[in-house]
């Protein structure tokens, strides 16, 4: 019974839900009505472009260098590696960077919704990407056959697209690991850059130097990894290897982080 003088208590018990497709448009408006977001965005789809323009530029001018479809699109590996994982960290940090954290998970208690919606967006966001380069490869491609003399080659396979699709789905998941486990936008990418340009120098130099490590980097180094994914050469070893490096350097960081998310005061 209400007290007196306040009126009737509001009762909720019969509100449905929030449904999950609205969390998940929420979460991808967030992504881009920021300027920062915003412009992270545009500035990973630029860079791509110009990846491509340059080596469309260099292709016309070499007469020893060959340029096939496969050729434009896997020179975005690098590109969308750079910014596509930092788009992954800020979903999820940018909660705690921007102090939002306690409205979305008072408007929606159900933390791990909030946090598979997230997830679904970095998903979501690194397909479009690989659509973008799909359509810009093939635009740059078109362009090269009439500025050059070579035939146009048309040489993506399925399994070329799925690697290439796989490996910016977990350079996205990655970024989001790291998010998770450090909820602090600066440091998280910090952590991702060292993983990504410091970690496999070091990774290098120790199997160039130490012949045991050399056996064991395969199965510890995700990023060497993965290099098979590039040019579709996986086997049932270097799955393997992809599996157990992954297990490290992902599941394990994601699986953390989420449990840090799931539990952490909200201020």
């Amino acid at each position: 019974m209400a007290a007196p003088g306040l009126g009737h208590a509001l009762d909720i018990s019969g509100t449905a839900p929030t449904p999950f497709a609205r969390l998940v448009r929420v979460e991808l408006r967030k992504a881009y009505d920021t300027r920062s977001g915003l412009w992270l965005l545009i500035s990973t789809a630029a860079l791509t472009a110009l990846v491509m323009v340059i080596q469309l530029a260099v292709g016309a001018t070499q007469e020893d260098v060959s340029l096939t479809y496969n050729s434009f699109l896997t020179s975005t590996n690098f590109s969308i590696a750079i910014l596509l994982p930092v788009i992954g960290i800020l979903l999820l940090t940018s909660e705690w960077s921007q102090r939002t954290a306690m409205v979305s998970f008072s408007l929606e208690p159900r933390r791990p919704h909030v946090i598979l919606a997230k997830l679904t967006v970095g998903l979501l966001l690194a397909v479009a990407a690989v659509v973008i380069a799909l359509v810009l490869a093939a635009l740059c491609n078109v362009v090269y056959g009439v500025v050059s003399s070579d035939p146009v080659v048309w040489n993506l396979e399925i399994d070329r697209l799925g690697g290439f699709l796989l490996l910016q789905v977990i350079g996205m998941l990655t970024g989001f690991a790291f998010a998770a486990l450090l909820l602090n936008s600066p440091a998280a990418i910090v952590v991702y850059m060292v993983y990504t340009f410091v970690l496999p120098g070091l990774f290098g130099l120790g199997a160039a130097l130490m012949d045991w490590f050399s056996k064991i980097q395969p199965w510890i180094d995700f990023n060497y990894a993965q290099g098979p994914l590039v040019d579709a050469s996986m086997t049932g070893k270097d799955w393997a290897h992809f599996a157990v490096s992954g297990f490290i350097w992902l599941v394990v960081p994601l699986a953390i982080g989420v449990w840090r998310v799931l539990r952490a005061e909200v201020k």
